[in-house]
């Protein structure tokens, strides 16, 4: 019989956690059929964009353009091009165009946005999923949604804004410039940060979330997968959308949709047609269609609020959600229900006080073995793996096999650890303090984190447990089932966030996911405890380990399917006729070899390029010195006034451009900075050293003209630097191309030719 319960328990188990996954994202195209949503059609859109790299000022940047506008005019949109110089808050500027096209609602309340940037990651990416998966969500999904021929009530606006990866610069661009933002109420922004996985629906508002979250389920999509603490972790870094300016410099609310699965494709070229989860693009179908079937007649006027929700993936019920004004009591109350249970198990001789004190000890050598153990090992992984090193996101192509080989081996060590003691204490001992833990923890999430407030719920369903044990006197094979059903909350809730957070955050961040672990396996011990065959189970959960890390290790290479990054820039001070080969790379190989040799010099300092990631120049090797046209630059105003000093420079390209920087060796006060007549609105800053502006060409601009105004006592020396990513095809150039297991590594200027020439003043 204990057999038999042992088997209906891990089927129960096993069941849940397949369904916390499935439930995420929808498995078959039928899901949104009905919808009248056609993935063909998408994909056949796909095709199209994806064909080349299509970043900010590229040649199928324009045929990307082309093509939409042209399937916006067959669906009969109101279609509009908005060319509109930028120039951030960063001093990074260019002449964005915003695609814009709109449906007219039948009443004149606030309008709804969708919103997704069709620009690609400069200069290798074919924008696949980042963003044309967003692309092509919009276009097939206004298709269906103007099929039905209903005329929605509010106005739909549909914004495939420019330059988004080089800034936010379109978004930036539409917001401040246009005149459709005054009446915008709400923005549905469809983006990605991989090529597969689940999207997750974070949240944009500088206010509370009630309403947001209260329309979110009305509007009843049939996979959502959002919790509180993803929110509140994304809030906390540095990874902005567009939807982001619309936030910040309109405060309009709006959602993002956003899948970060197969974190290793992303701005990479491997991010292409055949590379995107189709899956995934049904979940952003399946967003779409309900958002705007949803949003296109909601009173979009008001959607602030008062209130935060905290809420998470729910069996059964979707999603669950609650107010933040429900934290107190209800963490009150279960510190009030625990006492009260440790007095009625002690009174009834259920619970005994030395066996609950012993109940500590597992529980505390499990968070330090299993942590532990985690950042050593992986420590070990990335020693005796250097060239993992060049894959800047941190997430490695056999990642997920790393991802559950942890987890099974702190399972491993959790079993192990605790099988001592099953034997010696009973179960219902043994839960007590690492409940009490969990209510220490939810405490803190109180004042620190109450986007993790939901950490509550398995709360409650433990300690229900525990009373219905007492009550029913539950022992042994009963106890285990039941407490198997009440806990099918907690595995559901919190089994995706096991694979989610080593995924999004980077493979260094394991052991987030060995502390999830050790929390939910605390709160299931009355399980593991009553199971049969133990030693099995131990020795199972050991082999499966061995397997997943063998199979990370088989696939632990590089080859056509998974390529290995590597950089390569030249680059020339015209002042000096000076040339260099120089790479981010931290292991050279065959192609990066050709350039820098096999001792090259370390000695880069003077180069430092700062990309994401803090990426610099790692090695240097002077070369040939070629003669390639570069920008011709005319002062056109250079004049002193009291002690201000104020500089037009324009700048004439001779060739294609892909970046222009201007640079200073000593520190500057500007008065004023501006670009194509469009002036930073920040006055009055100063500069200690490095880089003034950064301005991206577009084929609208046949000249650069960039006017400053700054302080005359201190002394000026200009640097301009132009940057094309045309190294590969180049006639000046002659080597051997990168190997079919090879590709341009992403996040830092690549495949560049890199101009440095003082301005003379």
């Amino acid at each position: 019989m204990k057999n038999i319960c042992t088997l209906i328990s891990i089927l129960i188990i096993s069941l849940t956690v397949y369904f916390s996954f499935n439930d995420l994202s929808p498995s078959s195209k039928k899901s949104i059929e009905s919808t009248g949503f056609s993935v063909e059609n998408a994909l056949d859109h796909l095709k199209v964009i994806t064909k080349e790299p299509h970043y900010t000022s590229s040649y199928y940047h324009q045929e990307v353009q082309n093509y939409i506008i042209n399937e916006l005019d067959k669906m009969g949109l109101e279609t509009e091009i908005q060319n509109q110089v930028v120039l951030s808050s960063r001093r990074v500027g260019t002449n964005a165009a915003n695609i814009i096209g709109t449906i007219k609602g039948s009443r004149s309340g606030k309008s709804l946005v969708l919103l997704t940037h069709y620009d690609s990651s400069a200069h290798s990416s074919f924008g696949a999923s980042d963003a044309g998966s967003g692309v092509v969500t919009i276009l097939e999904g206004v298709r269906a949604f103007l099929s039905k021929n209903i005329i929605p009530l509010n106005d739909i606006h549909v914004v495939f804004t420019d330059a988004e990866e080089i800034g936010l610069l379109g978004a930036e661009a539409f917001v401040k410039n246009h005149k459709l933002i005054d009446n915008v109420g709400l923005v549905l922004n469809f983006e990605a940060r991989g090529s597969g996985g689940p999207s997750y629906m974070l949240m944009e508002t500088n206010g509370m979330n009630s309403k947001l979250i209260s329309e979110f389920a009305n509007a009843n999509p049939r996979f959502p997968a959002a919790n509180s603490l993803m929110y509140s972790i994304y809030k906390m870094l540095p990874n902005d959308t567009d939807l982001t300016v619309f936030r910040e410099q309109a405060n309009i609310n709006g959602f993002n949709f956003a899948f970060i699965g197969d974190h290793f494709d992303y701005h990479t070229s491997l991010d292409t047609y055949e590379r995107l989860d189709r899956n995934t693009l049904l979940h952003q179908a399946d967003y779409f269609m309900s958002m705007v079937n949803h949003f296109s007649k909601s009173d979009l006027s008001n959607l602030d609020s008062d209130v935060d929700y905290v809420y998470s993936n729910f069996p059964f019920l979707k999603l669950i959600y609650f107010s933040n004004s429900w934290i107190y009591p209800l963490l009150i109350l279960s510190a009030i229900f625990f006492l009260v249970l440790i007095f009625l198990g002690l009174v009834l001789n259920k619970l005994q006080l030395d066996a609950i004190l012993n109940g500590i000890i597992p529980f505390i050598i499990s968070l330090f073995v299993c942590i532990s153990l985690t950042v050593v090992l992986w420590n070990f992984i990335v020693f005796l793996n250097p060239e993992h090193a060049d894959m800047l996101h941190g997430f490695t192509y056999n990642g997920y096999f790393y991802i559950f080989g942890f987890i099974f081996f702190n399972l491993f060590c959790l079993l192990l650890i605790y099988r001592p003691f099953f034997d010696k204490f009973s179960d219902l001992n043994l839960i007590i303090f690492p409940l009490l833990f969990w209510i220490i923890i939810n405490l803190l999430i109180s004042l620190f984190l109450k986007g993790a407030a939901y950490f509550i719920i398995p709360v409650y369903f433990v300690l229900f447990s525990i009373l219905a044990a007492f009550i029913f006197d539950l022992k042994t094979n009963k106890l285990m089932i039941v407490w198997t059903c009440l806990s099918i909350p907690l595995i559901y809730m919190f089994a995706p966030q096991l694979k989610m957070f080593p995924v999004g955050l980077g493979l260094k961040n394991l052991f987030i996911s060995s502390v999830l672990l050790i929390l939910v396996f605390s709160l299931l011990l009355p399980i593991f405890s009553n199971y049969s065959q133990k030693k099995q189970m131990i020795s199972l959960t050991g082999l499966t380990t061995l397997i997943l890390f063998f199979m990370a290790f088989l696939n632990n290479g590089f080859d056509e399917e998974n390529k290995k990054p590597n950089s390569i820039v030249y680059y020339t001070d015209l002042d000096k006729a000076e040339s260099f080969w120089m790479s981010y790379d931290k292991n050279l190989d065959d192609f990066t070899k050709q350039f820098l040799g096999e001792n090259p010099s370390t000695d880069v300092d003077k180069f430092v390029s700062r990309s994401k990631y803090s990426t610099s120049y790692r090695y240097i090797n002077k070369t040939n010195y070629r003669d390639i046209a570069s920008s011709t630059v005319e002062v056109l105003t250079d004049s002193v006034y009291g002690n201000k000093r104020k500089v037009s420079l324009r700048i004439i390209p001779q060739r294609k451009i892909n970046s222009l920087q201007i640079m200073t060796k000593d520190s500057l006060v500007f008065d004023s900075l501006a670009v194509q007549n469009v002036f930073l609105e920040k006055e009055n800053f100063k500069i200690n050293s490095g880089r003034i502006l950064t301005y991206i060409p577009s084929y609208n601009d046949k000249r650069v003209v960039i006017d400053m105004i700054f302080d005359n006592k201190l002394n000026s020396e200009f640097n301009l630097i132009e940057t094309s990513f045309d190294l590969m095809t180049n006639t000046n150039f002659n080597f051997k191309p990168r190997s079919k297991i090879m590709m341009p590594m992403p996040f830092v200027t690549n495949d560049a030719i890199i101009l440095s020439k003082n301005i003379s003043l």
